[in-house]
This record gives C-alpha cells, sequence and structure tokens, in this order.
C-alpha cells in the first residue's frame, strides 16, 4: 500500500484565489523583507493582498543578533504571541508571501512548522505571482481577531553547531549561500569565508526558475539525489546558509520534493563567529 504524499508546502496563486473566496480562507502573512533593513512595513501599508498581516522578520521573526549568528530564533513564546496577533490559529490555514524571492516567507513557514502548525504554506513567487496572475491588492490595514495559536517547538528538524558539523560527516548537509562564498572567495557580510568542512554547496537560487517559482518537485528531487541526497530517506539531510534565512528557502524546496531536512539555524554567522571552528575553502566539501 502506497503512503499518501505528505501536503505541498507551496500554493499557487491560482489556487490561493480559490482559497480566499472560499468558506474557510486562510490567514495571510506579508513577510517581505530586505537584507539589512530598513523593513518593508511602507510597501505593506501602500499595496498588500486584502487582510494580510505584515510580519517585520528582523524583529518578529528573529531574535537579537549575538553569538547565536545574525538571525537567531526568536524566543518561541514571543514568537506564538506575534503569531496570535497576527490572528493565526491552530485550526486555521496559514498562507505567507514576501516580495517575490521566497527568503521571508520560508523563514516564516519554517517557523511555523518548527512550532507545531501544521497547515502553513507559502505563496510561490509571493506578490511578483500574485499580481501577475491579477489578484487584488488593498491599502487597508483590517484588524483582526486574535488568534489561539500556541508554540510547541521541535515538530520539524533543528541543529546546533556540533549537529550540523556532525550531519557533515554522517548524512548530507547543504550549504544554500552562494558558490563563491561557500568557496571563500569572498565574504561580503561575515568575518571569514568558506563553508562547514564535508558542506555541499546547493545555492538555494537554483531551486528557483523562471518568474521566481519553485521548480517541480520532480525536477528539484532530481536536483537533490545530484547533489548526494538520497530521495529514499536514507541519510538525513540538513541545511544552512549565512543566517538561517535562505537556508529555510531550501528546506521548503526539499519539502517541496518530498524530502524532510533539518535547519542549521544559526548557519555560518554563528559557525565562523568562534574561531575555533575549521573552515574549508574551495570547490570540495573538505
Amino acid at each position: 500500500m502506497t503512503a499518501n504524499p505528505p501536503p505541498s508546502p507551496i500554493l499557487s496563486a491560482a489556487d490561493l484565489k480559490e482559497e480566499l473566496a472560499g468558506p474557510r480562507p486562510p490567514v495571510l502573512l506579508d513577510v517581505r523583507w530586505q537584507l539589512g533593513g530598513p523593513n518593508l512595513r511602507a510597501e505593506y501599508e501602500a499595496a498588500h493582498l486584502p487582510d494580510a498581516v505584515y510580519v517585520d522578520l528582523d524583529a518578529e521573526l528573529a531574535g537579537p543578533a549575538g553569538s547565536g549568528g545574525r538571525h537567531p530564533l526568536p524566543d518561541p513564546e514571543e514568537f506564538g504571541a506575534v503569531m496570535r496577533r497576527a490572528g493565526v490559529s491552530a485550526d486555521m490555514p496559514v498562507v505567507v508571501y514576501d516580495g517575490g524571492q521566497g527568503w521571508a516567507a520560508a523563514r516564516a513557514w519554517w517557523l511555523l512548522r518548527w512550532t507545531g502548525h501544521a497547515r502553513v504554506r507559502v505563496l510561490d513567487g509571493g506578490l511578483a505571482a500574485w499580481t501577475a496572475a491579477g489578484g487584488a491588492l488593498s491599502a487597508e490595514v483590517t484588524p483582526l481577531s486574535e488568534g489561539d495559536f500556541k508554540p510547541n517547538p521541535g515538530a520539524i528538524g533543528l541543529l546546533d553547531a556540533d549537529a550540523a558539523a556532525s550531519l557533515a560527516r554522517t548524512g548530507v548537509l547543504l550549504d544554500a549561500r552562494a558558490g563563491e562564498r561557500y568557496r571563500g572567495e569572498v565574504e561580503p557580510i561575515d568575518p571569514v569565508g568558506g563553508h562547514i568542512p564535508g558542506a555541499v554547496s546547493a545555492p538555494t537560487t537554483q531551486n528557483v526558475g523562471p518568474g521566481g517559482l519553485l521548480l517541480d518537485g520532480a525536477a528539484l528531487r532530481a536536483r537533490f539525489e545530484g547533489l548526494g541526497v538520497p530521495g529514499d530517506g536514507t541519510a538525513p539531510v540538513g541545511v544552512y546558509c549565512g543566517s538561517g534565512v535562505s537556508g529555510a528557502h531550501e528546506v521548503l524546496a526539499l519539502a517541496a520534493a518530498g524530502i524532510p531536512a533539518a535547519l542549521y539555524a544559526g548557519s555560518w554567522s554563528e559557525w565562523s563567529a568562534d574561531g575555533s571552528r575549521p573552515v574549508a575553502v574551495g570547490e570540495l566539501p573538505g
């Protein structure tokens, strides 16, 4: 007997239109974001999907930067309070979107999944795909009833630095950053370039096709299998990036391919801040 495939973590603009017109529309979270700020609340206030609530990635989907990295995980209870204010309830579907890159939306998706929400998806292609499909926008900020979501962390995999190092030796650890950062040729943000020894270069930008849409599940599975990820789940898989944002997008792509993966949330910003941790450079995992 064949098991049912897991529900897709992404949603097309056309399907979202149908769900919003239905009897039980999803809660919408607008997570538009740019690295280095400022936040994009003004863009949200000018035009957003009707009834969407803005969530600030730097302030609400991350804790204060420090030894845990540039975007450490937020306190779960504080995150839960943010989600409740946004109208999120445990039994209601949630759809998150950003400007189109997908990284920020994936961070919100991952946090909700990690804290136990089972019905959260990312709008494929974000706001750009929505408007391209003729979707309506609004400048109205509609007050929503507070939700009842209570976080229960641990529903999906999370790695710390030691676990990431171990996984690079015993499973498959994917580095979602640009190849030149992995190779150590440039490092525009963190203290040093390079990668965790044993990690495989897998830029998350290569999971996206024309129009900013994720590749289909079969193409994603073929890509990951080509990087050494067994499609049958016989080896654990982990992902890291610069600070746990684009890495969440790679975890999303893996989920769309039917492959579960854990996220090293501290990522390179945490790893490279500790001079005692080894650094590999070049094309090979090392």
